[in-house]
């Protein structure tokens, strides 16, 4: 019972998870909403609450690497094959299906281009355009299909902070210098269409997966450390925050949504911060045994299939809204088409998930019987 209990708790990548399907989700919303507002001080208004929520892709894949070196602490390479059959039915079989729907039922979605032929439309399957969101998804899947790597880079610095901070180190050079490229070769240059695909490639991210096995391989360390220290953390934070939007700001009018990428150097150490704020907060809920633990690991669980329906729901509702709704102030809009998003998002993916198990159940009855 202590142990069902232990793994029923929420782990800071839960938390991480959980922060980021809820703001991609805003992100998403935000989208939508832009395009059609016209004063000045509502765009701004919108640029600034997408700007502070623009951690979502960081802080999933940081959970994600997290919590799978924390439920799989001996893994080695010859687990990959059952890990991987594993994330075959979580992961990637959802992907494929959201995809499909995405393509087939929603093509008018499509991101860069329309596909127009059967090559065209296998090439936007797989690299991400099917939808405004799905590009993230194939940069998520590449963390999961190298995680053996990460698996190998916690045992290496496991018990050893002087590796540990080595590896920080050159991770975070290296990302910089990545992003330094980025800015030069695809952020306002004359030709990023031919460079946009760098946004889903996972060296874009790699400081965040690093991130998150540091962060379980000191665990003992840096949480009495970051608890101790969360003012200094969030001053940092607000630091940070002001840094990244003066600069997504110094833009103008019209507030554009591609003006904030996440692949700046600023955007790295707002990221961090953000994520450092986020594992405070989940540790200190653990420390005083909150109640909402269970709930956070729940959402976590069904975090990345909610996350690929969520683009499908919000077209509906924001089709409905402005169908029925098309006096409603975006002060109550904004927050209306959230909720909704994340509660249809959510359901689906919950009665999806028990329908299926339902299923599988009845076979196996059905099959034992007749065995």
């Amino acid at each position: 019972m202590a142990e069902l209990t232990r793994l029923n708790q929420a782990d800071i990548g839960d938390c991480e998870k959980l922060m980021a399907v809820t703001t991609v989700m805003t992100q998403s919303v935000i989208s939508f909403l832009l395009p059609q507002t016209r004063a000045i001080g509502q765009q701004f208004f919108l640029g600034g609450i997408y700007e502070l929520i623009k951690f979502s892709a960081p802080a999933f894949i940081f959970g994600i690497v997290y919590s799978t070196i924390r439920t799989h602490p001996a893994a080695r390479l010859h687990d990959y094959p059952q890990f991987m059959l594993n994330r075959w039915h979580l992961l990637f079989i959802p992907s494929i299906l959201w995809t499909t729907v995405y393509l087939v039922g929603l093509p008018q979605l499509q991101q860069h281009q329309h596909y127009h032929n059967w090559a065209s439309f296998c090439w936007q399957f797989i690299n991400g355009n099917a939808a405004p969101h799905l590009w993230y998804n194939v940069m998520m899947l590449q963390f999961i299909i190298i995680m053996p790597l990460f698996w190998w880079l916690a045992r290496v610095i496991q018990y050893n902070p002087g590796r540990g901070w080595l590896l920080f180190v050159l991770t975070l050079l290296f990302e910089i210098c990545w992003h330094l490229l980025y800015e030069r070769l695809v952020f306002h240059n004359s030709h990023p269409q031919y460079w946009y695909l760098l946004d889903r490639v996972f060296p874009s991210f790699l400081i965040f997966a690093v991130g998150g096995v540091l962060t379980y391989a000191f665990a003992k360390r840096l949480q009495p450390f970051i608890a101790q220290h969360w003012l200094a953390q969030l001053a940092f934070w607000l630091l940070c925050l002001y840094i990244v939007t003066a600069n997504f700001f110094h833009y103008g009018y019209p507030v554009r949504l591609t003006n904030a990428p996440y692949y700046l150097p600023s955007m790295v150490f707002y990221n961090l911060s953000t994520i450092g704020l986020i594992a405070t907060f989940l540790t200190h809920l653990q420390r005083v045994h909150n109640q909402w633990l269970p709930l956070i690991h729940w959402v976590a669980l069904y975090a990345h299939r909610a996350f690929l329906g969520h683009v499908f729901w919000l077209y509906w509702l924001w089709q409905a809204s402005q169908h029925f709704l098309p006096w409603l102030p975006l002060e109550l809009t904004l927050p209306l088409l959230v909720v909704l998003t994340v509660a249809c998002s959510f359901a689906f993916a919950y009665g999806a998930h028990r329908t299926w198990s339902g299923i599988k159940r009845h076979c196996d009855h059905h099959q034992m019987k007749n065995g």
